[in-house]
């Protein structure tokens, strides 16, 4: 097959001349909605700033000359008369862990177009995420008020463990807040039908998203209530 049958079939061009033709004509190499990109790229920097808010958090408390709190101590509850070590952030780390299970099922839904069980399942996971805030808002309250704990002392042990914990769990939760809202207007247009013609591929962003979400919460659990 000669090289201009091969142009003419789809195929590319050999020597410079098909490089440049190949370039010029701007194809695309991966069939990813320019929205699903964009979501990567905004994960990746938020990435690194969950990175360096970690990092930054592992340099203080091992450089710090005050007795770091016990998290099994900090983070306890008593119910009914019963000393429970991080029940609370046991139940906070379930109810993610489940929210991110429901925004996959309703990705599998939007894909085979079932609009209904997509717009349950999405309303669930926003409403999972929703009771974690609520969670988190509960545990701050207890800390600031029942315990004294502020973003510049703490009458526990080293004062940088409030400065910390405030920020990176506040900059976690406003992202489950945004997740939040945001899951909320995405299923009210799929119920409206408003990607009938579009597709779905807007689902599976919105988990993307949301994803990202409950894998930081891992890491963040891991430094701050296991460590």
């Amino acid at each position: 097959m000669n090289s201009s049958t091969e142009t003419k079939g789809g195929y590319d061009a050999p020597g410079l001349e098909g490089v440049v033709s190949d370039w010029a004509a701007d194809k695309q190499a991966f069939d990813m909605p320019w929205g699903k990109l964009m979501m990567w790229i905004f994960l990746l920097s938020d990435t690194f700033i969950f990175s360096i808010f970690l990092t930054g958090y592992m340099n203080v408390r091992m450089s710090a000359t005050d007795a770091w709190p016990s998290p099994s101590e900090v983070f306890a509850l008593e119910i009914a008369g019963t000393h429970l070590p991080l029940i609370l952030i046991a139940i906070m780390t379930f109810v993610l862990i489940t929210s991110s299970g429901t925004m996959a099922m309703a990705v599998n839904y939007a894909y085979r177009g079932d609009r209904r069980r997509t717009v349950i399942l999405m309303a669930l996971t926003a409403a999972l995420g929703a009771s974690f805030v609520g969670m988190q808002a509960f545990e701050w309250t207890k800390l600031i008020v029942e315990e004294g704990v502020r973003p510049w002392s703490n009458p526990m042990g080293a004062a940088q463990f409030g400065s910390t914990f405030f920020m990176i769990t506040g900059f976690h939760g406003m992202h489950v807040t945004a997740g939040v809202i945001y899951l909320t207007i995405v299923a009210r247009k799929v119920g409206r039908g408003d990607y009938e013609k579009k597709g779905y591929a807007i689902v599976e962003i919105a988990g993307l998203y949301w994803h990202f979400v409950d894998l930081v919460w891992v890491f963040i659990f891991a430094f701050f209530y296991l460590w």
